[in-house]
């Protein structure tokens, strides 16, 4: 019997992580990657079956002193469907738990960002190790609390040398503990390498 058992278990743990893979309602997926990697068109690819969607822009709005940004902001607007619904905002918290529509965040590498500059990190303001703390535990958990497909980007920051400054080993430290956490929270977590699809285990 318990032959039985543990054999009937493994078949349901092989269906469950088939049905994660492949089953059209997609729950919560990271994908990661490097620069140029393919991450994004691959999220992109894998909410390409809903009908409506919010696409998720937590970066810096385009701007023209910066048209190198412009540029790549212009590059991801192109692609998307027109049936899409783009949101530009940091609070991604609040809009995960009032989400209606599946979402697809782009990405959460560029929310760090942005959030290090809000809670006064960049500057050295007191207590901006609390007000960081706060904003990545309320993400974190509204990530768990979601109850619509979302997808969200992010950026594989653990392969490369060690930053040069300062500012950049911050943001590296902090993407990396953050995207280990929403990974450990996620029904799938894949990984971009060269525009090629590793599903982690």
């Amino acid at each position: 019997m318990t032959k039985l058992t543990h054999r009937l278990a493994g078949y349901l743990e092989t269906l469950a992580r088939t049905l994660r893979r492949y089953g059209r309602d997609d729950g919560k997926v990271l994908v990661l990657g490097g620069v140029r990697s393919g991450k994004s068109r691959h999220a992109e690819r894998i909410v390409a079956h809903h009908t409506h969607l919010v696409y998720v822009a937590p970066g810096l709005p385009p701007s023209d002193d910066d048209p190198e940004w412009a540029a790549r902001v212009a590059a991801h607007k192109a692609r998307r469907p027109r049936h899409w619904t783009t949101v530009e905002t940091t609070d991604l918290a609040t809009l995960l738990r009032t989400a209606t529509s599946p979402l697809l965040i782009d990405c959460l590498g560029t929310w760090v960002s942005r959030v290090l500059d809000e809670v006064g990190a960049w500057a050295g303001k007191p207590g901006w190790e609390r007000r960081l703390d706060d904003r990545l535990e309320d993400f974190l958990a509204a990530w768990t609390q979601a109850r619509v497909p979302v997808v969200a980007v992010s950026n594989e920051v653990g392969s490369g040398v060690v930053p040069a400054t300062s500012s950049g080993r911050l943001f590296r430290d902090v993407l990396g503990a953050l995207n280990n956490r929403v990974s450990a929270e996620s029904d799938r977590s894949l990984l971009v390498v060269a525009g090629r699809v590793l599903e982690l285990p």
